[in-house]
């Protein structure tokens, strides 16, 4: 991870589309089955819309039936971090970049991976980098 990314509300405004404010910022989640990421099937990496971040690797997305991209593991561990969140009367645990601190989603203990896991994240806070490009 490279080193920490702070700015000020008014420059992730400036930085960022309203929908990935939303998302990113105010911990805002896109409706499911509406992102346009959730059925993307293209090798290569998913960033960070906020920061560029690497976070995920295309190897470790599949298809949930969530309405969400879902991804078995980060590309690296220390990619993104994880917070409790008891919003919406709910107990979850948040997934977040952990260089910008962006809303990502939520990550539960259902998945296929060998850890169980589902990182489900919302295509709002992602940027998508195919392998295609990525000597550019």
């Amino acid at each position: 991870m490279t080193d920490k990314l702070n700015l000020t509300e008014a420059e992730w405004r400036e930085k960022l589309t309203p929908e990935q404010y939303r998302v990113l910022r105010e911990a805002g989640t896109e409706r499911a089955f509406t992102g346009k990421y959730e059925k993307n099937k293209a090798a290569g990496e998913y960033m960070c819309a906020g920061c560029g971040q690497p976070l995920f690797e295309s190897g470790a997305k599949y298809d949930s039936g969530s309405g969400w991209p879902s991804f078995t593991t980060p590309a690296a561990t220390d990619a993104v971090a994880v917070n409790r969140d008891v919003s919406h009367g709910m107990v979850r645990t948040e997934v977040v970049c952990a260089r910008c601190q962006g809303h990502l989603g939520h990550v539960f203990p259902d998945g296929p991976g060998p850890d169980g896991l589902r990182y489900c994240i919302n295509s709002a806070s992602l940027d998508f980098k195919p392998e295609d490009n990525a000597g550019d």
